[in-house]
């Protein structure tokens, strides 16, 4: 039975996907690609033009990724830590390019102040990747871009930023695990013969009319189904 038992687990494991760490069938976060100028895919910025729109879409990335790095190191089968340190490294040059373009934009929009909104726009990036109900999710999610940007050739970030960003957004939605185990159990009611003395002779046998009635009740359909 053991082995009946281990079998089976293994043959489960074998179609379940590589990264279902955390889920027998990890929840489909994929979505269409993104240009920036989203509202619901990182913090808007008004007035942006295209180059400011991508670059901020991977500077989130980065922040993602760092974010991710801070929070993930539970599972350390993910490399979030490596990942993202191997990742920055190899992309440094577009990551700064990225970042200086944003800092640009708000020197640009904000003026002599600039200062005090760009820090205030950081800040909200870090927060808008915090999550604790969705942590699973994102987590797995951030894995799996983290280990594409490390492996991706370089100056491609903002091309990776505009294919993952929705589904790194829809990570940090709380969703469970796919694979639906519904337990449906059935249950008749025992079907007895009536107890009235009128059904019974004096040897304590059911008298044929009632015997009748209770063969014919035993075969009626019945029970309920829950679920």
């Amino acid at each position: 039975m053991i082995k009946t038992c281990a079998a089976a687990m293994l043959a489960l494991v074998a179609v379940s996907p590589a990264q279902a760490q955390f889920f027998w069938v990890s929840p489909d976060n994929s979505g269409a690609p993104v240009t920036g100028s989203e509202i619901d895919v990182g913090i808007p910025l008004p007035g942006a033009n295209p180059a400011e729109q991508e670059a901020a879409l991977t500077w989130t990335m980065r922040t993602g990724l760092n974010t991710a790095a801070l929070q993930c190191q539970f599972e350390p089968m993910l490399l979030s830590v490596e990942n993202y340190n191997g990742a920055l490294e190899k992309h440094e040059g577009e990551f700064v390019r990225a970042y200086q373009t944003v800092e640009r934009y708000f020197k640009r929009t904000q003026g002599a102040k600039w200062q005090a909104p760009f820090d205030t726009y950081r800040t909200r990036l870090y927060n808008y990747f915090g999550t604790v109900s969705a942590q699973y999710t994102f987590c797995q999610t951030a894995g799996k871009i983290g280990q594409e940007a490390l492996f991706a050739p370089a100056g491609t970030m903002a091309q990776l930023a505009r294919m993952r960003m929705r589904e790194f957004r829809n990570s940090l939605i709380t969703r469970g695990d796919q694979l639906r185990v519904i337990y449906r159990p059935q249950w008749s009611p025992l079907v007895l013969p009536s107890f009235d003395d009128k059904c019974w002779d004096r040897k304590n046998q059911l008298k044929k009319n009632c015997l009748r009635d209770y063969e014919q009740a035993k075969r009626q359909p019945r029970g309920l189904v829950y679920g």
